[in-house]
């Protein structure tokens, strides 16, 4: 039978979510998509092995309209199984998909859910999808801990951890690093990558305040901040007014296929991620940082939400106090001050990597809580 697949978001709208949702499509045998509109969307579809249906939105509701078509979707297609790209809000929608003949419902949850889990109102319509679907899902340990005191007792029995794989044949060692490094005429310096939207969130902030003490253990280390965002100018003026900006390099907006070269460029790569706006912005998990860790890098990751769960401390890599550029900085020139004991980390974390996140291992548990 046929799995529908009801998600706002999915590509070409590039995103963690929708890499996600995209990637557990290649794990089904039979699938249909209904997701929302998106720029270049027509183009994109067409290069699919399976149907996806756009609604006439750019975001997807659990309005009764969005309902009707899903059900029709559901007798179309014959599809018995349901999946929720994201559990809030369009799991509201799964008692009238049960009695449409919907077998199995999962919902999925990433990290916003966290905060619908502490919000009156958004956390009574959590513990309703919770109550209609048979399995929701988390990303990190953390994300349970939060979400599950807003759900039902048996809906937490059911509970599952569903993360995001790693596609080790993207991210390997030597996948392109030197030529990056040549383009930016970085070739033989001693180089740390932050691998991020620029937001204050991801913590370069922190990253720069912690380069006096970097510089002062590697005069030549370099930090390489990829990605654009809204934080750049302030991030330019910070390097500036800490003395550090000739040793900070911006690359600016880089594509989703080209970012592999740019992990591998790097010796250490590090995201000092925190938690904002009272506990509602956290880093649910952070798929970048195990992509860094299957390039066989070292990461330096901080404690933020579910991030830990990135990180074996003191094997792959460090975990570490995001508001604090002093032992940010003490680790970072650790690993650069030693490259055996830095590629030793890295290799290790390629090996978890490629043993305890693989695509393969999340599809299996997907079909799994599909086919229960």
């Amino acid at each position: 039978m046929t799995v529908l697949v009801v998600t706002n978001d999915f590509p070409p709208r590039q995103g963690g979510i929708e890499t996600f949702v995209r990637s557990l499509c290649d794990q089904l045998e039979e699938v249909v998509v209904y997701t929302s509109r998106s720029p270049g969307d027509a183009a994109y579809d067409a290069g699919l092995p399976f149907p996806v249906m756009r609604d006439r939105t750019a975001m997807l509701l659990p309005t009764a309209r969005v309902t009707k078509y899903a059900v029709r979707l559901m007798r179309e297609y014959d599809a018995d199984r349901v999946l929720f790209g994201a559990a809030a809000p369009l799991g509201l929608m799964g008692p009238a998909l049960r009695r449409a003949g919907a077998r199995r419902i999962v919902a999925m949850t990433h990290g916003h859910e966290t905060w619908w889990a502490g919000v009156p109102g958004a956390r009574q319509a959590l513990r309703r999808i919770g109550d209609a679907a048979d399995t929701v899902t988390t990303v990190s340990s953390w994300c349970a801990d939060q979400i599950a005191p807003a759900l039902s007792p048996a809906a937490v029995r059911r509970m599952r951890r569903l993360t995001p794989g790693v596609d080790t044949e993207r991210f390997f060692p030597d996948c392109g690093g030197e030529q990056v490094r040549k383009g930016l005429g970085l070739e033989g310096v001693p180089l740390v990558a932050c691998v991020s939207r620029l937001t204050p969130r991801k913590g370069q902030d922190t990253l720069i305040r912690a380069w006096p003490r970097v510089l002062a253990a590697v005069p030549s280390a370099v930090l390489l901040l990829v990605g654009g965002g809204p934080d750049r100018d302030r991030l330019e003026g910070l390097a500036s007014a800490v003395g550090v900006r000739s040793s900070v390099v911006f690359t600016g907006p880089v594509p989703w296929a080209d970012i592999p070269p740019y992990v591998d460029a790097a010796d250490v790569f590090a995201m000092p991620c925190r938690t904002r706006r009272l506990g509602f912005e956290p880093e649910a998990l952070g798929i970048v940082t195990l992509e860094a860790s299957a390039t066989g890098k070292p990461v330096v990751v901080g404690d933020s939400g579910g991030a830990g769960d990135t990180v074996r401390h003191g094997e792959t890599g460090y975990l570490v106090d995001p508001y604090n550029p002093l032992p940010v900085g003490v680790r970072i020139a650790e690993l650069l001050s030693d490259p055996a004991h830095a590629r030793a980390m890295g290799a290790a974390g390629r090996d978890w990597v490629r043993r305890e996140w693989s695509w393969d291992r999340s599809g299996a548990v997907l079909r799994e809580l599909l086919d229960a």
